[in-house]
């Protein structure tokens, strides 16, 4: 019998009992001295869209770690809504950090994974040696405000259209789908078809989760985080920080920048080609942006950029 302090193996599976009650799944890839765990976004969504890190980050340099959130595909998905709120979701990731023995790590979260992250980092940092936000704002108003203004730039006939059906409620319809569909495609992911793991992830999406938190899409949140606000928190976060934002992301680049401009540790990255998903759109400038933080900090000589 292996012992349960022992670490995974090697790209080892292992699921993890989160509120005494459930299983998540984790999966160990490489070896490396230099160790992440990261959170995907959605809420709702799955570590497949992060397969891309594998192709960039040296099994030999670096240990990350693949964890679905509670209610997630390949989690357990209990059929309880009260599960799904931004506090037990940061709680549940200091219980996946504790049973897998995390010390002096980096926690990466993309989009809502950036949101609680920023979460975990104002309650437990003392566990943190980095933090990498990815395609997140500090509040979900700054969030809602810019994704509003990027519809805004579709003509005027198709913002209508889009608009009637949200007021009728008739999401599922053709005519709304295809709309929607022209926005993911210029501020999701650029890559037209997108990429297998980002169709598989988006096959996979917990509906039940992703509508309790966010809503019904991207561009319409009406789900129990929608005032979620850390602006005036950003100041607490003393660990080294790196900030990335695409150009064309839903998040607003200069949100980003201000982020860096209240954090007292951190470093903004901001991918030019990139959108929502830049380690698929932008995946040189992202990727070289995350081993350049890794690096810096690891070799002690991590700065900021002076004002």
């Amino acid at each position: 019998m292996t012992p349960s302090n022992v670490q995974p193996s090697a790209d080892e599976v292992r699921h993890i009992t989160v509120d005494g009650a459930y299983q998540v799944y984790t999966r160990r890839v490489g070896h490396g001295p230099i160790k992440l765990l990261l959170l995907h976004g959605g809420p709702g969504c799955t570590h497949e869209y992060f397969e891309s890190f594998a192709e960039f980050l040296s099994p030999d340099e670096y240990t990350f770690y693949y964890y679905d959130q509670l209610g997630s595909f390949y989690s357990d998905q209990p059929d309880d809504t009260s599960l799904w709120t931004v506090e037990r979701f940061r709680e549940e990731v200091e219980q996946v950090r504790s049973a897998l023995g995390l010390e002096s790590f980096y926690l990466f979260g993309n989009s809502w994974g950036g949101m609680l992250g920023i979460e975990y980092a104002l309650k437990y940092q003392s566990h943190l040696k980095g933090l990498i936000v990815s395609n997140m704002t500090a509040s979900i108003a700054s969030y809602t405000e810019y994704i509003n203004e990027l519809r805004g730039q579709m003509a005027p006939a198709q913002v209508a259209v889009m608009k009637a059906h949200e007021a009728a409620g008739t999401l599922d319809d053709p005519e709304y789908q295809e709309l929607l569909t022209k926005l993911y495609n210029q501020h999701i992911c650029r890559v037209v078809p997108w990429p297998e793991p980002v169709q598989r992830m988006f096959g996979h999406l917990a509906q039940s989760v992703y509508n309790t938190m966010q809503g019904p899409n991207e561009f319409l949140v009406t789900g129990n985080f929608k005032d979620w606000n850390r602006w005036e928190d950003l100041h607490r976060i003393h660990v080294p920080t790196l900030l990335s934002v695409g150009r064309h992301d839903t998040m607003r680049p200069a949100d980003i920048e201000e982020m860096g401009r209240r954090m007292p540790n951190s470093r903004v990255s901001i991918c030019e080609e990139g959108s929502h998903l830049s380690m698929w759109d932008d995946q040189d400038t992202y990727f070289t942006a995350l081993k350049t933080f890794l690096s810096d900090v690891e070799a002690g000589h991590f700065t900021p950029p002076s004002e």
